[in-house]
């Protein structure tokens, strides 16, 4: 998770500073699905692929899984392909590295209380990223099946964790709170954020999505990954924005320009701070040119073991 934390840094500094290539993604419709095509090239680094991802609705009836998705990395010298990866945990992985990513930005420092809203797929890498940046000791889980939120409680070792049903008690005294759900309304109410405290956003990833509300977003510092790829997929400010609670000059700061230091993260213990990701191909291309580095480091040990 740390070398993904780092790859996320280069990843959004690249793309801030206007080094990366990142056409927008094209979505071929099909009979029974849609197939999304999403590439990109991180100049500083030479990192050249993509990430192509599959919905098909009715696969689950037929055993398979409703969303599946590969990664493909090219020499960037010679445009052959190098590498094919299964996304499923790469994108889990590099979704939790941009959120420690943020939290490590823009958190306080002194944060040790953790609510997340959400016990699915991406949730173990959230808190798992969170904890590589700062020093949690209780974890508050919520979701709409109190089973699956145990669930995942069982899986977190070495802090307290909490099971809750009350969502304005779990928002209360939460130094940084997670929303990775689905929903397509608030998971929370914005008037329970106390303070000083910072908010991940990585569930809602259409124009109709809204799992923070716009009372969060008109109080927060926003930062997004990508303006371009917030403005157009992210319900959390769209919605908003078509309701004129906030402006688009609201929207702070890539996450980017943070960490190239163009723009300062947080500056006091009392601002919130909002990071809303929608996830863009730099991410993938990043995160899986890092692992094809640590496998070909490797791969001489490979032999020897044979």
């Amino acid at each position: 998770m740390r070398e993904a934390i780092a790859a996320m840094g280069e990843a959004f500094g690249q793309l801030s500073a206007g080094l990366a290539r990142v056409p927008v993604r094209l979505r071929l419709e099909a009979a029974a699905g849609v197939t999304l095509f999403m590439p990109a090239y991180l100049g500083r680094t030479q990192d050249l692929g993509a990430k192509i991802v599959s919905f098909y609705g009715d696969n689950p009836r037929r055993g398979l899984p409703a969303i599946s998705a590969v990664v493909l990395v090219f020499d960037s010298e010679t445009g052959m392909p190098k590498a094919l990866m299964d996304a499923g945990y790469l994108t889990a992985l590099r979704t939790g590295a941009a959120s420690g990513l943020a939290t490590e930005l823009l958190a306080r420092r002194d944060a040790t209380v953790l609510t997340i809203f959400g016990a699915g797929a991406q949730a173990p890498l959230q808190i798992d990223a969170i904890r590589c940046v700062r020093p949690i000791r209780e974890v508050r889980v919520v979701s709409r099946r109190r089973e699956s939120a145990q669930r995942l409680a069982d899986q977190i070792q070495g802090v307290e964790v909490r099971v809750f049903e009350d969502r304005s008690a779990a928002v209360a005294g939460a130094h940084i709170i997670i929303a990775a759900t689905t929903s397509t309304t608030p998971v929370f109410d914005g008037h329970d954020v106390e303070p000083g405290t910072h908010i991940n956003g990585i569930g809602s990833y259409t124009p109709e999505m809204q799992e923070v509300d716009a009372t969060v977003v008109q109080r927060a510092k926003i930062v997004v990954d990508s303006r371009e790829a917030a403005l157009a997929e992210a319900g959390d400010l769209i919605i908003p924005l078509r309701q004129k609670t906030i402006r688009q000059d609201q929207v702070y700061a890539e996450l980017g320009e943070i960490v190239n230091g163009t723009k300062p993260g947080r500056t006091s213990d009392t601002e919130i701070t909002f990071f809303k990701s929608v996830g863009v191909a730099v991410q993938d291309v990043a995160v899986a040119r890092r692992v094809l580095r640590a496998a070909e480091s490797q791969a001489h040990l490979a032999v020897v073991d044979l």
